[in-house]
């Protein structure tokens, strides 16, 4: 039997407005540590390269100097609050759950491929109450590698028992782009999400206003010529 098509979102910025939350815990570790607490605004430019970078740009927007002791610490204190309430504030997109039911009702595998730790991920699936419609979550550290290494994109596809000739990546930052990229792997991208530049300049291979565009996307990449690995 023939392996299905696959598409794979990053969490953060893409299938959840999630920087209420993260921006919150973040807050509380600046304020223990006697630095002021960061607007929400700010999270565009923080937010998407993981906790650790999260806690260094915080402190770098500070002016406060971080040691590698101390910014160990501090990612320990934020796992430790964030797991507690990863999603009270947080929010799938609109449109979401739409694009998830006719995608599924087409056939397509769907995965999580996220920066973001794997137990935290699965939490905040759990959360929105979508964790069953994934064949794979990956998070992380899920496997030895991390985006924007294509292995952590082709072991989720593979984790999730799909075809890699016929997958397709949602993000929202450079990462993402990046990440599918190096795999030789369309991406598709919202510009809603958290990313310090327009992501149009990041040249994606569609950029999508609505989830509810998302199928006819994935329809014209794939009916694209397809891209030549750069990890080959």
């Amino acid at each position: 039997m023939s392996l299905p098509p696959i598409v794979v979102f990053d969490l953060d910025g893409t299938l959840a407005e999630t920087a209420p939350d993260i921006m919150r815990v973040l807050n509380l570790i600046l304020v223990r540590e006697g630095l002021a607490a960061l607007p929400l605004e700010r999270a565009r430019e923080l937010v998407g390269a993981g906790v650790r970078v999260l806690i260094e740009r915080g402190f770098k927007v500070s002016g406060q100097p971080l040691d590698p002791a101390t910014l160990e610490r501090l990612f320990e204190e934020f796992m430790e609050i964030y797991a507690q309430d990863t999603a009270g504030s947080s929010h799938l997109f609109d449109g979401v759950l739409g694009a998830l039911d006719a995608l599924a009702g087409q056939g397509y595998a769907l995965a999580v491929c996220t920066n973001k730790p794997v137990r935290h991920t699965k939490l905040m699936l759990d959360h929105f109450g979508i964790s069953s419609r994934f064949a794979a979550v990956a998070g992380r550290d899920s496997f030895p590698y991390f985006k924007p290494d294509p292995r952590h994109l082709t072991l989720t596809i593979a984790a999730a028992k799909a075809d890699p000739a016929r997958a397709v990546m949602i993000g929202d930052s450079r990462t993402d782009i990046a990440t599918a990229r190096a795999a030789g792997i369309p991406s598709i991208c919202v510009p809603f999400g958290y990313t310090d530049v327009p992501i149009e300049t990041l040249e994606p291979d569609l950029v999508i206003q609505h989830f509810d565009e998302l199928v006819g996307a994935i329809d014209r990449v794939f009916k694209s010529p397809p891209r030549t690995s750069l990890t080959a």
